[in-house]
Parts: structure tokens; sequence; C-alpha cells
């Protein structure tokens, strides 16, 4: 198996783990936006030490950084910051499961946004395993229930489609910052650039929240036997998915991680004791089909 196909795994592993705390952070502890800075502001020390720690280890210089790759991971950041906070916004719509499925429309807008900005190509195979996935989603987004109107006009939809579209700026700007940094390394790559835009992304999160949120930092700090935890999936999460980057189309990456909504299919029926409808079992099914469909065709 190949290393981006691995990577993309070993993301959405993470990733499932770290969106599990933040579902109970935000229903029970901190607001939307305390969730989201706290991803954010505990992962700062693990990742830039971590960077450090490999260019003293590896022995490689520190590498220059031009002015478009702080446009990418800058740009990348703030998108990834509105994206987390939609899809914290959608947990308090349907459940866990099913919220991380509808920001899975972030493999075909990956695909667009990274034609246009990188001019990264995808084979008809990989159109077709991808536009399955997404027939999976729109099964998904087909919700009637409590008055929230059909199928894609409804809030859970809504917060899910604009989750993927900040995804798939973050993702398409992140793979544009590590493709900037000249050096043959994958790995540096990804701790450079990771450890740039998590600290940017604290940076900014702490200014917002002393702005319009007086007294959440505080309660950031309250939670940090939890929140700590998040910071550390998150890096490694991260990690992993700007490590696939680095190797591989953004569109191929995102959709093998669409393995994530087995995991959080598993998580929202193990841990948060939630029900799945025979509907959304087909949904996942689909998607499934059309990561099995990427891993032999790609």
């Amino acid at each position: 198996m190949e290393a981006w196909i691995t990577l993309s795994i070993a993301a959405a592993a993470f990733q499932t783990l770290r969106f599990m705390l933040q579902k109970h952070l935000s229903m029970a502890t901190l607001s939307a936006g305390g969730a989201t800075s706290a991803r954010f502001i505990y992962s700062v020390p693990f990742v830039v030490t971590l960077a450090l720690c490999y260019l003293g280890w590896s022995g490689a210089a520190r590498p220059e950084l031009s002015g478009l790759f702080w446009a990418y991971a800058l740009c990348g950041g703030l998108a990834q910051i509105l994206a987390t906070w939609c899809v914290v916004a959608l947990f308090a719509q349907r459940n866990f499961a099913v919220g991380i499925t509808f920001k899975k429309t972030e493999v075909i807008q990956t695909a667009l946004v990274g034609l246009i900005v990188l001019g990264d190509w995808i084979t008809i195979g990989g159109l077709a395993a991808i536009v399955l996935g997404l027939i999976g989603v729109l099964i998904l987004s087909d919700n009637r229930i409590a008055g929230q109107g059909a199928r894609l006009l409804n809030k859970a939809a809504g917060l899910g489609l604009a989750s993927g579209a900040f995804f798939a700026v973050s993702a398409v700007g992140y793979r544009g910052a590590t493709l900037e940094i000249a050096s043959d390394d994958a790995f540096l790559r990804a701790c450079v650039t990771l450890a740039v835009v998590t600290t940017s992304q604290a940076i900014g999160m702490v200014a917002w929240l002393h702005w319009r949120e007086p007294g959440e930092i505080s309660r950031v700090i309250a939670a940090r036997r939890t929140a700590v935890w998040m910071g550390i999936t998150g890096m490694a999460g991260s990690l992993c998915w700007f490590t696939a980057f680095t190797l591989q189309n953004a569109a191929y990456v995102f959709a093998v991680g669409q393995i994530e909504v087995i995991f959080s299919l598993m998580a929202s029926v193990l841990f948060f004791r939630e029900k799945v409808a025979a509907r959304e079992v087909l949904g996942i099914g689909l998607l499934s089909l059309s990561i099995l469909a990427l891993v032999l065709l790609v």
C-alpha cells in the first residue's frame, strides 16, 4: 500500500478521535468558538517541538519560506478555522456519524479547487469514485424531519456543505504551501508547514475569543485535561494529512480519508449511543465503495 494511502487512513482515525473530544467539549463545557480554538491552542506546543526536534535530528537547514508559501499557509489556516467551526456547530443539528459525513463534500470541492489553484488533475476513474462518494453524501443529506426542510434545504446540510468548501480551500492551501518548501524530505515540509499554520491559528483564535467571547479563554484553560488530548490528536491527524498532501493530489487524499465515516459510525453507536437509520447506512456504504475504488484505481 502506498504511503499516502496509509497516511490518509491514519489521519482519518486521529481526526475522528479529535471530533469526538470536540463534540464532548462543545456540548458540556465550551462554546463552538472555544471548542474550535482549543484544537489549535493545545496543538501548538507539540507541533513546534516536533518541528524543531526533527530539524535538529535530521541536520537540515531551516527552510526559506517564500511569500507564496505564507499566502498558501495563512489562507489554508483561516479556511480550516472556519471549517472546524462549522463542524462543531453541525453537531447540534444531527448525530455524530452523519455530521462528519456531511462535511465529506470536501472531496469533490477539493478536486475543483485543486484544479483551479494548483492545476491538479484527476483521472476519469478517480472522478467516478469521487462521484460515487458524493452520491452517498446526498443520500445522507435527505433529511425531512423536525421541519428542517427537504433534501439539501436544511441548516445541517448548509453547515456541512460550508465546512466542506472551507476544508477544500484549506487542503489545497496546505498542499500549495508544502510544495513551496525546497526540500526532498516530505516529512520536513509537512512539519514546518504545520508549525507555521497551527501557531498562526492559535494566535488568531485567542485574539478572536478575547474580542468576541470574554471569559471563554479561561474556560478553554479550565478544560485543559480533556483539551490537551484534542491538541495531541489534532497534531497527529494534521501531520498525517500534511505529509500525504506532499505526496499526492489533495482530492485523492481526502477521498481515501472518507474512511473516517466508518470510524465515526463506530463512535456514534459505541460512545454516544446514537441510532443510525438504514438510509444513512446506505449512504455510508456507498462512500466506503468509493474509497475502495480509489485505492484500487489511483
